[in-house]
């Protein structure tokens, strides 16, 4: 089992969210957070004044799959998500020791 962890741009949520369902993901946890990569913030212009604005806002999305639909979990969020300009995101994949589903008790990937 890995836990699949993509931040992308806010507007490519439903993309990727429509992309992740089509290779059979059945649920995902959507954070909106701000960060910076190598795109480094901006500046904007609020009533003559000038401002740095160095943390963006982006969407984290995460999902736990079992090990044989890592790759077509990761293509789907990539192939959503891209633009082909600066501050696309990142997908991060990690090992999972464990899922219990709180409900019914159920562990490893009948959880999932």
């Amino acid at each position: 089992m890995q836990l699949v962890t993509a931040i992308i741009k806010p507007f490519k949520l439903d993309e990727v969210r429509e992309s992740l369902a089509e290779v059979g993901v059945t649920g995902v946890t959507v954070t909106e957070v701000k960060g910076f990569g190598r795109q480094k913030g901006h500046t904007e212009l609020y009533r003559g004044a000038e401002y740095v604005v160095d943390l963006l806002p982006k969407i984290k999305l995460e999902t736990a799959v079992v090990d044989e639909m890592v790759e077509s979990v990761v293509e789907a969020i990539v192939k959503a998500a891209e633009t082909g300009k600066i501050g696309d995101g990142k997908v991060f994949v990690q090992k999972l020791e464990e899922v219990i589903r709180i409900r019914t008790g159920e562990t490893g990937a009948q959880a999932i």
